[in-house]
């Protein structure tokens, strides 16, 4: 009797631990299921047109600044305490999976309907860090979050600012040309990490009549990616003012804060001035980005 009591019990706790590691190894299957899969295109065209020149806007402090750009790189080498401190300045967070590229990204946007419209920010989680992709001017130079999403689907390891503000709310809310701003602390960090910046941008068509796009280094250094990328463009069909070379028209982007920060880093920066005409023609566009994707890949 005794043999078949123990017997009898080393079974049952058996089967409770069989139990209680069929429990665990659900749960930890659960933790790591991939998010919904959702297409990214309509969040960020929403957040670009609800930018508008009378909405409220304040730029942040120099403790909010450094505040935003510390807890963002932290949530970039994917730490959990950054979403404490993004989310005491206003800031949603979301990872999820982009529908159109299977990749998950990280999504970080401000307080909507306040004046800390801080931006908009999304990182790439397939890959690395690889390059930042700015989109200074979304609901002004229309279409150009367009092209900053495509690059960065595009790119594995991107990661997109866009400002959230239109650059007419107030007096301080144009980020390419205000250091005081959420987008130009976060790029600073990231530069000083050594990644390379490209901007968007956009210009009427008769601000500089026959020319498809204006490419530009800003006040950084104008090295072989540059010509790579004016050579890919050429060779796509789009007439080009090399702003190193030529004058365009004030298109040049010399006086853009971001490029001037990278000229002070030594990291690259490219300013991308596009028309009205391309820009309005989603074949163009695609056409511009795949160029320029092309181009960096050559250049490693």
């Amino acid at each position: 009797m005794r043999i078949r009591s123990r017997i009898a019990a080393v079974i049952s706790v058996a089967f409770a631990l069989v139990i209680v590691l069929a429990l665990i190894l659900m749960l930890g299957r659960g933790s790591q299921e991939t998010p919904e899969a959702l297409d990214l295109a309509p969040r960020i065209s929403s957040f670009a047109a609800g930018l508008d020149p009378e909405r409220p806007y304040r730029p942040p402090d120099v403790a909010e600044r450094r505040a935003g750009a510390e807890g963002f790189t932290v949530l970039l080498d994917g730490g959990n305490a950054a979403g404490t401190r993004l989310q005491e300045l206003g800031f949603s967070i979301q990872d999820g999976v982009d529908s159109a590229t299977g990749r998950r990204y990280t999504l970080v946007m401000n307080e909507p309907g306040t004046d800390r419209a801080w931006g908009l920010y999304l990182i790439d989680r397939s890959a690395p860090p690889s390059i930042v992709v700015e989109i200074p001017h979304p609901n002004s130079d229309l279409r150009t979050e367009q092209m900053g999403l495509s690059y960065f689907r595009m790119v594995p390891g991107a990661v997109l600012l866009m400002a959230g503000a239109h650059r007419r709310a107030g007096t301080q809310a144009d980020v390419a040309h205000r250091e005081n701003s959420m987008f130009h602390a976060i790029a600073t960090e990231l530069a000083e990490r050594g990644y390379g910046q490209i901007q968007f941008h956009g210009f009427h068509d008769s601000s500089q009549p026959g020319k498809d796009i204006v490419l530009s280094a800003g006040a950084a250094r104008v090295d072989d990616t540059a010509w790579r990328m004016a050579d890919r463009l050429t060779v796509a069909g789009f007439t080009l003012c090399h702003a190193w070379a030529e004058s365009c028209r004030g298109l040049e982007g010399n006086a853009n804060v971001q490029g001037k920060m990278a000229a002070a880093n030594g990291t690259a920066f490219m300013h991308i001035e596009v028309s009205s005409t391309i820009r309005a023609d989603e074949r163009s566009r695609e056409a511009v980005v795949r160029a320029l994707v092309a181009a960096r890949a050559a250049s490693y």
